[in-house]
């Protein structure tokens, strides 16, 4: 009989700090780079009628010298903020690589939450410009509330604005980080910024080429799926772009895939995946006029790495409820 932890939403929040999840995306990106993990594209699950659908994201990889197997189930149901629920929900999933003994089932809203922003912000650090300091954030959900804690941490922001459809949650946003205000029109949120984040669930794009400065870095974050996208072409085809990985993002980026169907991009348009980078295999910003776009899709290896980080730091810390299984 094994032992299974099982890590709650305040638990992974508690013991997944995102300045240990940033160093922590470092390694696995790298090590994605390096060839030592496997990631197979996601499944999707879409029954005919339901208001949401089943997303299945497998990896193998190390962490800390170890092998593991994790599947992040998750449900993203576009209706579930007027509830008062998070979009997506489900679990990550933590199996030896040795044995296949299941060994942790983590709360995959607050991973995604956490980790999706520090991947974002190994990007920054490696993308946007020394002298960075005034952030833009399209949005005022929980990816938004993630990238407001985590993108200071790797830039020195002095400004903070914040442009979401729903005044109430911005407001709400704002109140959290006193640098912080919001702008109501995108265009004067994102005029003068150094740093744009794009956390939106819109389908069709929010930010558009006239309204990017030369030299900003942005993070596109909110669309993961191929029929939704959150830029415009002529943005997607100014930017020099930069990926979690290739094989997801041209198979899987509506941002990437509606550019080139329109013919603004051609197949080649990505420079690198940011592990490359981060191995010294590509290089990052060329000058500082130039726009680098960081278009995240949120990886199978990322949750790995960050599930097996809770397992190791819960086991010392003896912390979670631990069940016979």
């Amino acid at each position: 009989m094994s032992r299974l932890l099982i890590l709650n939403e305040h638990e992974v929040h508690e013991l997944l700090t995102m300045r240990e999840c940033i160093s922590v995306m470092e390694e696995a990106l790298a090590n994605l780079a390096r060839g030592e993990g496997h990631n197979p594209l996601r499944s999707i699950v879409r029954a005919p009628g339901a208001s949401g659908f089943l997303g299945l994201m497998p990896a193998y990889g190390t962490a800390g010298g170890k092998s593991y197997y994790a599947l992040k189930e998750i449900c993203l149901f576009p209706g579930n903020p007027a509830r008062g629920l998070d979009t997506h929900l489900g679990a990550v999933l933590l199996h030896s690589g040795e044995t296949g003994e299941l060994l942790a089932a983590a709360n995959a809203s607050a991973i995604t939450a956490i980790r999706t922003a520090a991947v974002s912000a190994v990007a920054t650090k490696l993308l946007a410009r020394e002298t960075a300091s005034t952030l833009a954030i399209l949005g005022a959900g929980v990816q938004a509330k993630s990238h407001l804690e985590a993108i200071p941490l790797v830039r020195d922001i002095g400004s903070i604005r914040i442009c979401s459809r729903s005044k109430a949650k911005a407001d709400a946003l704002a109140a959290t980080n006193q640098r912080a205000k919001v702008i109501e029109s995108v265009e004067e949120a994102v005029d003068g910024a150094d740093i744009i984040v794009t956390a939106t669930s819109s389908k069709e794009p929010v930010l558009r080429r006239e309204w990017v400065a030369d030299g900003v870095h942005i993070n596109a974050v909110g669309s993961s799926v191929a029929t939704s996208r959150e830029l415009d072409s002529a943005t997607m085809a100014a930017a020099a772009l930069f990926v979690d990985r290739r094989e997801s993002t041209v198979n899987e980026s509506g941002d990437y895939l509606m550019a080139l169907r329109e013919g603004a991009i051609r197949e080649g348009h990505i420079r690198a995946e940011v592990g490359e980078i981060l191995l010294g295999k590509a290089k990052g910003r060329l000058s500082d006029g130039e726009i680098t776009l960081f278009k995240s899709l949120g990886i199978a290896v990322e949750d790995l790495a960050s599930v097996a980080f809770l397992y190791d730091k819960a086991s010392r810390l003896q912390r979670g409820a631990w069940v016979d299984w």
